[in-house]
């Protein structure tokens, strides 16, 4: 059994107009939001193995406080390649990782974080920013997820329901 975790990041600020998009951090709200994200991981168990996020700021500031208020101690990668991507971007990723690993967390952004919770359950999904998606799939090899047929979309929580 493998566990993705779908993350959007959590609200961005649009405060200084010259940063690049890139660049933009989190709002006031992304700050607080990104850590409810973590507490709920720690008190549904699903503490992640692996952590994924974009090279974006703000989805690197929301993995960065995810991590930190669900207590995980491992290594949380940064992959420039989910910035600003395209569902079969992530999916890609998402197969070629590594076994050891059972429950995986993805920080990114829409609309690809939206493409691919349809692509993985076939249920379209609003992902607005700190929406957390838990799909579930009934394979041992990450590179199975999506030919085996649909995941199991077992919740969905948006930051405004914490």
């Amino acid at each position: 059994m493998k566990t993705l975790l779908i993350l959007r990041h959590a609200k961005s600020s649009r405060d200084d107009a010259s940063l690049p998009d890139h660049d933009r951090p989190l709002s006031k709200r992304g700050l607080r939001d990104a850590p409810r994200i973590g507490h709920l991981l720690c008190e549904e168990g699903l503490v992640p193995d692996l952590i994924l996020a974009s090279t974006a700021v703000r989805a690197l500031q929301t993995a960065t406080f995810v991590a930190q208020a669900s207590r995980y101690d491992r290594e949380l990668r940064t992959l420039p390649e989910l910035y600003l991507a395209e569902a079969a971007v992530y999916l890609g990723v998402v197969r070629g990782l590594d076994e050891s690993h059972g429950r995986i967390l993805l920080v990114g952004h829409n609309p690809g974080i939206e493409e691919l919770v349809l692509a993985l359950t076939g249920r379209p999904e609003h992902m607005p920013t700190a929406a957390l998606a838990h799909v579930r799939f009934p394979v041992e090899s990450w590179a199975d997820v999506a030919v085996a047929g649909p995941g199991e979309r077992v919740h969905l929580w948006l930051p405004k329901e914490l």
